[in-house]
């Protein structure tokens, strides 16, 4: 192999060189920084789980985005065809229509990220409300009769929706936006009972960090003695639950503040869209044991029964 031919294959992808700078980018921070706070401000209440996908079990943004982009694709195959330019331009109608629920969704989200998601984040989005004025332009062409500018707009529009959708997909698969950061936990930790410290180590109320399996959990004993472990790398965006607050049988996320029940994980607000792994405890001889719950959360009256007493499992599922 020649020295040229060994050059070409190691390299770099000239687009990911694009993507990566425009990560380490800060010149826009300050208006990402104005942004998230003003959407996290909005009077959204539990509309905002509900634009998470909190009830779906992961975000619903890629759903949403399905409407306008596969009626604004419907509409460039219309407009390669003679005499349908007036359904070309109803789907042009539809996919502006399906495209506000769509922004929220993805607005709501992107608010709750990382700095280098978020500058990634704020071109896609750029890049998608460009094709929203070029569709919007398109459907005003169209409907004023001048069919040619109409398509004309539309295909520039596709392009850009194709530039947001390529950066849609590097937040999504290369910087881990939206999926769960707790998912390979069951993949790692053995399936057996392991020893994480003496009962004395665990001041009631405080959450304190172990490692299991070379992964990180969350212990917490409570007053009247119940001991709960879980996932201690948020589901959201890996943050210390051990670092968060404990009140109420739950832990809150210190980073996004994500609220998971202690005694089964569950996701009892968002922005986290999965539940936590969690585990089940006994206390032998002064100490405490955790094993994962190789099952989803269970609830008998909202909370799992039994407490971990000494020489007993607690929550032994």
């Amino acid at each position: 192999m020649s020295a040229m031919q060994r050059r070409r294959r190691t390299k770099q992808n000239r687009m990911l060189g694009l993507l990566d700078r425009l990560e380490r980018e800060p010149r826009a921070d300050r208006l990402i920084d104005t942004l998230q706070s003003g959407i996290r401000s909005l009077p959204l209440g539990r509309g905002r789980d509900l634009l998470h996908g909190r009830w779906l079990g992961h975000p619903v943004h890629p759903l949403l985005v399905q409407v306008p982009v596969g009626s604004w694709m419907s509409a460039a195959v219309l407009d390669m065809r003679p005499g349908r330019s007036r359904e070309a331009g109803l789907l042009v109608g539809v996919g502006l229509a399906a495209a506000a629920p769509a922004a929220l969704s993805g607005a709501v989200d992107w608010a709750e990220l990382h700095r280098e998601q978020s500058r990634v984040g704020l071109v896609h989005a750029m890049a998608n409300w460009t094709a929203v004025g070029l569709y919007a332009t398109s459907l005003v062409c169209r409907v004023k009769g001048r069919t040619a500018a109409g398509r004309a707009y539309g295909f520039l529009g596709l392009t850009a929706v194709g530039i947001g959708g390529m950066l849609g997909g590097h937040l999504a698969y290369r910087q881990a936006s939206g999926a769960n950061h707790a998912e390979e936990v069951p993949h790692v930790i053995r399936d057996t009972w392991h020893r994480v410290g003496a009962v004395a180590e665990f001041p009631a109320g405080e959450p304190v960090r172990r490692v299991v399996d070379d992964v990180p959990i969350l212990v917490v004993r409570e007053t009247g003695g119940e001991i709960h472990a879980l996932a201690e790398r948020c589901s959201h965006l890996a943050g210390p639950l051990s670092e968060g607050t404990v009140a109420d049988g739950c832990v809150q996320c210190p980073w996004h503040g994500s609220v998971f029940r202690l005694s089964d994980g569950w996701n009892v607000r968002g922005p986290a869209t999965a539940p936590q792994p969690a585990f089940d405890t006994r206390v032998l001889d002064g100490h405490v044991d955790v094993r994962l719950r190789r099952h989803g959360p269970r609830e008998a009256n909202g909370k799992w029964s039994g407490k971990a007493t000494e020489g007993t499992q607690g929550r032994s599922g």
